[in-house]
């Protein structure tokens, strides 16, 4: 079983705020793959099924931000999972920019409270994480910033941000985390360009 948890707080309120990211890639990869209907376990809301040949169990849990250790301790001790190689958070990062997305197999919380949560519930930083840029605050308090939405600019990137986002977790079930990073560390900014193509439009 391989644990894909999408971090972000519940309610509406949050929906589409710069902290909810991780919890927006869950809700795509599990319309993408068409998985379960989502049910209530591990104080969380999860979809299960099957992903790039892999069994999973998406999750967004559904306690506040700084609470999140407590459905990944749970979901993680239920399973028997080996974190190091079957479980991936997914969190907004606000030391990368909008549009670039970085995986490590381990690391630090960067100051970030929902990681500091899930490092205590396991007793280790081992375990690999996804994190999204959303823009560094500026002159905003950081808390502020995190729980407010995307300006109509940062808007255009983060769309198709957040379906590389799916794309690298597709790679790291498929392909494990050293090729995951390989493909999708680097800034999109910086890829190769392809040829334009010659076709008109009819």
């Amino acid at each position: 079983m391989k644990l894909i948890v999408g971090l972000g707080n519940p309610g509406t309120t949050y929906t589409n705020t710069r902290h909810n990211v991780g919890a927006e890639v869950v809700d795509r990869l599990a319309s993408r793959h068409s998985l379960s209907i989502p049910r209530s376990q591990f104080h969380s809301r999860t979809h299960d099924g099957q992903i790039a040949g892999q069994r999973c169990m998406l999750i967004q849990p559904m306690t506040y931000m700084n609470r999140s250790g407590l459905a990944v301790g749970e979901a993680v001790r239920f399973y028997k999972i080996d974190p190091t190689v079957d479980l991936l958070v997914i969190v907004d990062e606000v030391a990368l920019p909008v549009g670039q997305i970085r995986l490590r197999g381990e690391g630090g919380t960067g100051g970030h409270n929902g990681l500091g949560d899930i490092e205590q519930a396991l007793a280790t930083s081992a375990y690999p994480r996804l994190r999204i840029g959303v823009d560094p605050p500026g002159r905003v308090p950081q808390a502020d910033y995190v729980l407010s939405g995307f300006t109509p600019k940062q808007k255009r990137v983060i769309e198709p941000t957040l379906d590389r986002a799916c794309d690298a977790v597709e790679c790291w079930l498929e392909h494990g985390i050293e090729q995951a990073m390989n493909n999708f560390n680097a800034n999109p900014a910086a890829a190769p360009k392809t040829q334009p193509s010659t076709e008109t439009d009819a």
